[in-house]
């Protein structure tokens, strides 16, 4: 309710169907293309009185004209007016629903420069892929005929290469109670992602509604506990662990725990300086529930299945004396080549790592799954086939230690993108209170620990399955 002369001035420059002058009520007020002439004595409104009606035009060129209806009382009581609208809709036959879309995204600004950097991105990283691909198939196929000759052979010779490491290369981990729990997460968040891309990529998940694509994932992640639950403990077996109920409350407890606290911190910022964007604590509750109700049992009903099945069986048998490892080089050592190996995958995804980003932080639609489903295949192509590559190197300089090398190789792509993340918050963000600090790079940790838990789990997997098949198909006494 407002007071005559505040709606009065409320009503100035707008375009309604009714206005308010003086004591009178007039309808009909529309905005007017026709420019006014007035010098330095003419007043910015000007009132005319035409015989039985009343003409108003302001300096907005908002003109009301029509008979004048006198209101009753004076102008400091209270006025109780009601405006409506009508919406008329018509509609397109020549429009589909899938294309429905289009008029407003093509509408966007850097859409063709959108284009040009993803296909490109993609050449080149499918030509990478390639060459790696074919690089490990030549050298491996001369490698094992090469060893099965010398094995069929009279003259008994040296071994040399991978091959000497045959009887250490299946040795059991140090920490690999840890090493487990990270695989298992890895694996719950793999599926996820996956599901939600490609339901994404269908059009379920339509972009107008921001917050579909994460109650999808949220969900998905929930019901997603028993192969989480089943891989940590096949893999914790495989490791010759005895501990299992502490591998399974770590697979359960120990990296959702983090994620949460990391959010619970973040939320409680946004509580204290009355952000709207707060969640509030009965959602706090309710996402508690989802993990503790039904995330962790399934866990649980996981981790018993995968206890119950047999440990996974090498094709060759650990020897009882570890073998020493010889004097590595530089490239050879673990750590350049992990370094070396997240450049490749990061090179994948740091085009699309730049719109997801000003999606988040810049308010910008994005929409393109298509191209992101796309990517998500070559980024796992990727990460397979540049692990392999060095856990191959690493094997011929007679190094065995890879269960870790092939995790931590691929995995370091996240701390690439942590980095990039540092340098997109001072080079395109204008972000300068603490608080908003500490909520971007909040956030941006909770993004590094999922893709590092989700890349790490690719590599070591690609490696596993490229270790065992090779071992599998050459002759070892």
């Amino acid at each position: 309710m407002l007071e005559a002369p505040e709606l009065d001035t409320a009503l100035q420059g707008r375009s309604h169907e009714s206005r308010v002058e003086g004591d009178f009520f007039l309808p009909q007020c529309k905005k007017t293309n026709k420019q006014t002439t007035t010098n330095n004595k003419t007043p910015p409104h000007k009132n005319e009185k035409l015989g039985g009606s009343y003409k108003h035009t302001d300096e907005n060129n908002l003109s009301c004209e029509g008979p004048p209806m006198e209101i009753p009382g004076e102008f400091t009581n209270k006025l109780n007016l009601i405006y409506t609208y009508s919406v008329t809709f018509e509609e397109k036959n020549n429009i589909k629903w899938a294309s429905r879309w289009d008029y407003i995204l093509e509408s966007m600004p850097h859409t063709n420069i959108q284009w040009f950097s993803i296909m490109n991105s993609l050449v080149i990283v499918l030509f990478l892929s390639g060459m790696v691909a074919m690089i490990i198939l030549r050298t491996l196929h001369k490698d094992i005929a090469r060893y099965n000759q010398i094995d069929s052979s009279e003259d008994a010779q040296e071994e040399f290469g991978w091959k000497l490491v045959h009887g250490d290369v299946f040795r059991p981990p140090r920490k690999g109670m840890l090493l487990s729990v990270f695989l298992g997460q890895g694996t719950q968040i793999f599926i996820m992602t996956f599901i939600t891309l490609f339901l994404a990529c269908l059009g379920f998940l339509s972009p107008a509604n921001r917050g579909a694509l994460m109650t999808c994932a949220v969900v998905l992640w929930v019901l997603l506990g028993t192969p989480a639950g089943y891989v940590s403990a096949r893999m914790y077996k495989t490791f010759r662990g005895e501990k299992w109920k502490t591998n399974v409350l770590l697979t359960a407890l120990l990296c959702p725990g983090i994620v949460f606290a990391d959010f619970f911190i973040m939320n409680l910022i946004l509580w204290v300086k009355g952000s709207s964007a707060a969640i509030p604590f009965g959602t706090l509750v309710a996402i508690l529930a989802m993990w503790f109700g039904i995330s962790v049992p399934l866990t649980f009903v996981g981790a018993y299945f995968g206890f119950k099945e047999k440990p996974i069986e090498h094709p060759v048998r650990t020897n009882q004396i570890p073998r020493q490892i010889p004097e590595q080089s530089f490239f050879t050592k673990p750590l350049p080549g992990i370094i070396m190996g997240g450049i490749l995958p990061f090179g994948c995804i740091f085009i699309q790592l730049f719109f997801i980003l000003n999606s988040i932080w810049s308010h910008q639609m994005y929409y393109m799954f298509g191209f992101l489903f796309l990517v998500f295949i070559i980024l796992l192509i990727t990460c397979s086939e540049a692990t392999v590559l060095l856990c191959y190197f690493h094997l011929c300089a007679e190094d065995y230690h890879w269960w870790w090398r092939s995790f931590l190789t691929s995995s370091f792509t996240a701390v690439y993108l942590f980095i990039y993340a540092v340098h997109y918050f001072f080079s395109k963000l204008q972000i300068t209170g603490t608080a908003s600090t500490i909520l971007y790079f909040g956030y941006t940790m909770i993004m590094v620990l999922i893709f590092f838990l989700f890349t790490g789990t690719i590599g070591f997997f690609a490696c596993f399955w490229f270790v065992s098949k090779i071992y599998s198909v050459v002759k070892v006494d």
